[in-house]
């Protein structure tokens, strides 16, 4: 079974790095953001292409994304994020995977990205209210 995140960090703060990596080695991210990526579009039994249209992301890119060949930064992630339609903690679980910041709600921008996930705004609308409320957008 596998170890909360607080688990995990209770082990690593309470033993040596070199065991708690030998011990633990199974509950470390080891596929890349590609594999998750397409894990949970088969999941959700999304296509590629729909996913890339609701994100608004250039396609050749998005596709370099899906392959692998590209990394994407925090915001196209968040994009690819809406576009699959994932609720907020899929979302933070997606941007932890990636190795990103979660979005934090005491962060302004954060918070009017976390307003649209939970009202389930496309790209284009978030964008909007970012805009409305000052913020960059995605």
């Amino acid at each position: 079974m596998k170890k909360t995140t607080e688990e995990l960090l209770e082990l690593l703060k309470n033993g040596r790095l070199h065991d708690y990596l030998k011990n633990n080695s199974d509950e470390m991210v080891s596929e890349p953001l590609c594999c998750y990526l397409n894990a949970r579009l088969e999941e959700k039994n999304l296509t590629k292409a729909t996913v890339i249209e609701k994100s608004g992301i250039f396609n050749v890119y998005a596709y370099q994304i899906f392959a692998g060949t590209r990394i994407p930064s925090r915001d196209k992630l968040i994009a690819l994020c809406m576009g699959m339609d994932l609720t907020i903690e899929e979302t933070q679980t997606m941007l932890q995977y990636a190795g990103y910041a979660t979005l934090y709600p005491r962060n302004k921008r954060d918070s009017v990205i976390l307003s649209a996930l939970q009202s389930k705004l496309s790209v284009v609308r978030c964008n909007i209210l970012l805009d409305e409320m000052g913020c960059s957008p995605l």
